[in-house]
């Protein structure tokens, strides 16, 4: 086709006038920011200065030279109305875009009960006008029912919760509620509409241009039409210039490139985040402003925000049952050409958008494949798929629009499964294989991936994957009849998203889940998330420098005195294990001591903590001097055998008085182990060592196994010893039953005046806590003692 118009008024680029233009905007917004210009006069002058440009540049498209004349087979009718649109698009949308700009100049000069008439009966032009100027899209085939209801339901979504923002930031004083709503569902199109056309597939085409600018237009003019009535308006009217000069300008470059001879540049894959951080990210700063100004929102907008429920279910139930998905998993996808879903990938691709050919996967599989990646012949015949076919799977997903499903691993710990013999394992392997069918869609892939589990790759959402994880927990954990009795199985599942990452990192992220879920205790399901991969790469570094600290001289105790809260003279010291490892830095028990039990290793760590600890107090005592000595005990520990003898060992070797030794557990593990946990304190009572039941929380299943433990000291937390507490009463409980029992109460974490005295007035006898003195080294506490010289119990 010839030229329509001369080379260069499409080749040269008119860049000074733009940054004119948008460096005298700039000005005019900083000046009424700055409170020197007035805000309607700047919405003003800025949609004047944009208006002028782009209208202008219109006038050249609209009055350049007619296109050369074509062939005689080419004159038909249909031909010159093809020939003749581009000068006709250009003279509506230079109408459009002056009625704007005279729109936003005149309503200054209109009285103040008056402009949002004004601005109203300016939008309404500029849309009519629009309507009729704007370009037409490039179209192929129509798109399916189906995928044009599944846009509409998804717009639908990102509507209601920009509708929602809308209403929570529109002024309230001089809109009415209706007009008011009104505007928000304007805005809440507008956006909607805005955001379609910048994130689809033709959004570098001409016509998508014009139709973004159009939009932009659009909205800046619903906001002037908000503005209140009779009111002077604020700084706020400003936020209506970016999208009146944007507009004005986008909507002539788009016409500029409309009129081009040349075919418009190739289809883009759709951009499907926008469409969901900007509405997610304008309701929560629209929460915020609202909570920030007015309170709580409204019953409108709680209306609102319920009325994006029936969406968001209808757009699962779309997904789920999405007809472009084979019916079965043998049936080889039907190949499609782009157009006939915008939304989709660029290329001929699988209904999933992976960017697989519909005949052909990246390894070379052929088409009687399921669209999982494998064959499906041993897919009926119940073998699961191997590691390379998931792989190829996961690498078909990458990259779809989202959803694009989730992969659960699946851990199976069963100690009678090696017991049984192999045809007992095989029994239960095609047993568990069976369940797992039973559970799963039939799109769905199961893969065996692990030496004591097996994957499954399925299509549904993050949400109905988790929904699929419980139901596989249900289903394998029923008992297993095996040939020396019945077997049952333990289950931990990890869930991962598939996405943009690798096929390989996708593995690993389930993977990663999946060892959570089993360090949890197994019988659940564990979702994949960025904090905990940072944690269990954190026990993993635990797990791998922890064994030998006690050997390499990493660990160390601080001591932290405890108080007589009477006359504020120290009693006694608890001894803190700290953990200073080259490697991870300064570690607390709180991180490491879990570890050090599931490594069979808080034995060793013990030994050394009652060694260093006795060896400090004894040297503390050589003097007049009497102090005690808290040293703290797992459960587990205190439950060996050897645990008192040894402990008569270290305070004969080190010359320390039993009585100097308390031994501390804490009460939240006692319950589990209360028999053995009685015996053990008992056994150091004996030897004359005292005993202290840590952390209590006051519970009555606390109160009532109070009385069976052998204990001559109890220490209450600051929840418990807060004043301003409700459960302040259950102190004066705590207090009085230590009373009858004899036992002397330490109120510990005291980290405020408030707190010490509140403790005092309660009754507790001693007290701990930053706000008395803070853990410090042996030599930093003695010094500390040096300003008690009476200091002895």
């Amino acid at each position: 086709m010839p030229h329509a118009y001369p080379q260069h008024a499409f080749t040269r680029r008119p860049a000074v006038p733009d940054v004119l233009v948008l460096a005298a905007v700039t000005l005019f917004l900083l000046a009424g920011l700055a409170g020197r210009v007035p805000a309607l006069a700047v919405v003003a002058l800025a949609g004047a200065a944009g208006a002028a440009l782009a209208g202008t540049r219109l006038s050249r498209l609209a009055a350049a030279p007619p296109p050369a004349p074509e062939p005689a087979r080419a004159r038909s009718r249909a031909a010159r109305r093809r020939v003749s649109s581009p000068r006709r698009v250009a003279v509506l949308l230079d109408a459009a875009v002056v009625t704007a700009g005279l729109t936003a100049a005149g309503i200054p000069l209109a009285a103040a009960g008056q402009r949002p008439a004004v601005a109203v009966a300016g939008s309404a032009g500029t849309a009519l006008l629009f309507a009729a100027g704007l370009p037409p899209a490039a179209h192929g085939p129509h798109p399916p029912v189906r995928v044009r209801l599944r846009r509409a339901v998804e717009a639908a979504v990102a509507g209601v919760g920009l509708v929602l923002a809308g209403w929570l930031l529109l002024p309230r004083d001089g809109l009415d509620p209706p007009a008011r709503l009104a505007v928000a569902v304007l805005l809440g199109g507008l956006t909607v509409g805005l955001l379609t056309v910048l994130t689809g597939p033709d959004r570098r085409a001409g016509a998508a241009r014009c139709r973004a600018g159009a939009a932009l237009t659009l909205l800046g003019l619903v906001a002037l039409a908000a503005l209140p009535a009779g009111a002077a308006p604020g700084p706020a009217v400003l936020l209506a210039v970016p999208p009146l000069v944007a507009g004005a300008l986008l909507t002539a470059a788009g016409a500029r490139r409309s009129a081009r001879p040349e075919a418009d540049p190739p289809e883009l894959p759709a951009l499907v985040w926008p469409r969901v951080v900007v509405p997610a990210g304008a309701v929560v700063a629209a929460t915020g402003w609202q909570l920030r100004t007015d309170g709580p929102p409204d019953a409108t907008a709680v209306l609102i925000a319920l009325a994006v429920i029936p969406p968001l279910v209808l757009r699962d139930l779309l997904r789920a049952v999405d007809p472009a998905v084979p019916a079965r998993p043998d049936a080889p996808p039907p190949a499609r050409h782009r157009s006939t879903d915008p939304d989709g990938p660029a290329d001929p691709r699988e209904p999933d958008g992976s960017g697989v050919p519909a005949d052909h996967d990246r390894a070379g599989a052929p088409a009687d494949a399921d669209r999982t990646g494998t064959p499906a012949d041993a897919d009926r015949a119940g073998a699961p798929a191997d590691r390379a076919a998931l792989l190829r799977a996961l690498t078909a997903r990458r990259g779809a629009p989202a959803p694009a499903g989730a992969l659960l691993v699946v851990d199976l710990h069963g100690e009678g499964i090696a017991a049984d013999g192999q045809r007992a394992r095989e029994d239960v392997r095609a047993e568990v294989v069976r369940r797992a069918r039973a559970v799963i869609g039939p799109r769905d892939l199961l893969a065996d991936v692990t030496a004591a589990g097996f994957a499954v790759l399925t299509e549904a959402s993050p949400v109905l994957a988790y929904a699929l994880g419980d139901r596989l927990l249900a289903a394998l954990a029923q008992p297993y009849q095996v040939a020396g009795g019945v077997l049952r199985l333990r289950v931990g599942i990890g869930l991962a998203e598939v996405g943009v990452s690798a096929p390989e990192d996708v593995l690993r992220q389930a993977d990663l889940a999946r060892r959570r879920a089993v360090q949890l205790g197994r019988d659940r399901v564990e979702w994949y998330d960025a904090y905990l991969e940072e944690q269990l790469v954190r026990r993993l570094d635990l797990e791998r420098e922890l064994p030998g600290a006690v050997a390499r001289g990493e660990l160390d105790l601080v001591y932290q005195p405890v108080l007589d809260l009477t006359d504020r003279q120290p009693v006694g010291t608890e001894a803190l294990l700290r953990w200073r490892s080259p490697v991870l830095g300064t570690v607390l028990p709180a991180e490491f001591l879990p570890v050090a039990e599931d490594l069979d290793v808080v034995g060793e760590l013990g030994c050394w903590v009652l060694d260093r600890a006795c060896r400090q107090l004894a040297a503390w005592s050589a003097g007049s001097r009497q102090l005690w000595m808290a040293v703290n005990v797992s459960v587990r520990e205190l439950a060996l055998p050897d645990f008192v003898p040894r402990t008569a060992a270290v305070l004969d070797a080190y010359g320390v008085s039993p009585d100097r030794l308390v031994v501390e557990v804490a009460e939240p593990r006692v319950a589990a182990e209360l028999p053995t946990v009685v015996a053990r304190l008992a056994g150091l009572r004996s030897l004359g060592v005292r005993t202290a039941l840590d952390d209590f929380r006051a519970e009555h299943a606390s109160l009532a196994q109070l009385r069976r433990l052998p204990i001559d000291l109890l220490k209450v937390g600051p929840q418990l010893v807060d004043p301003a507490d409700p459960r302040r009463p259950l102190l004066d409980v705590v207090v009085n039953v230590g009373d009858r029992l004899g036992l002397d109460i330490v109120a510990e974490e005291l980290e405020s005046p408030g707190l010490v005295d509140g403790a005092r007035r309660a009754g507790c006898r001693y007290g701990q806590g930053f706000a008395l003195a803070r853990p410090a080294t042996a030599e930093r506490v003695e010094a500390y003692f040096e300003e008690f010289p009476s200091a002895s119990r």
